[in-house]
């Protein structure tokens, strides 16, 4: 699994992918986060690849010191590929970009409440609940990063 930048050659298959129809109200799709992308300098947009199977997912970086902080804004796996581990694969190789990046101490994670948040999947990974909520979203912190 490796992180790869969004190019002409791949944007409109990054835009393709897809959540299940219940998980939707949980992720912004790929497209619409690529345009909020366009206008927020702070954002970082990968696709997350697999050589046997393509592109399999997106993750975008809120990518700054400056608050809320270093924060996963999005992570979106296809609902063809998810339950194989590349949504964790791909937060550990966030987590280990953030690690070189200037004033990085945590990474943080927004989740919204309510039956089939992805919070238990976070918190497996080591994020903690924080109480502190920005828009629609709780925020969750994750291990220190340096």
């Amino acid at each position: 699994m490796q992180l790869v930048s969004i190019t002409a050659e791949n944007v409109r298959a990054v835009c393709d992918l897809s959540v299940r129809k219940d998980q939707e109200r949980f992720v912004t799709s790929a497209a619409i986060s690529l345009a909020e992308a366009g206008v927020y300098p702070q954002a970082w947009c990968r696709a997350i690849e697999v050589p046997s199977a393509g592109l399999v997912g997106f993750v975008m970086l809120h990518d700054t010191s400056k608050e809320p902080g270093y924060m996963m804004w999005r992570l979106l796996v296809d609902q063809r590929f998810q339950g194989r581990g590349y949504g964790r694969a791909a937060v550990r190789s966030v987590a280990e970009y953030v690690r070189g990046r200037p004033g990085a101490l945590t990474l943080k994670v927004g989740a919204r409440r309510g039956a089939g948040s992805p919070r238990a999947f976070y918190e497996s990974l080591g994020f903690f609940p924080t109480g502190e909520v920005i828009g629609l979203f709780a925020l969750e912190r994750g291990v220190v990063i340096v």
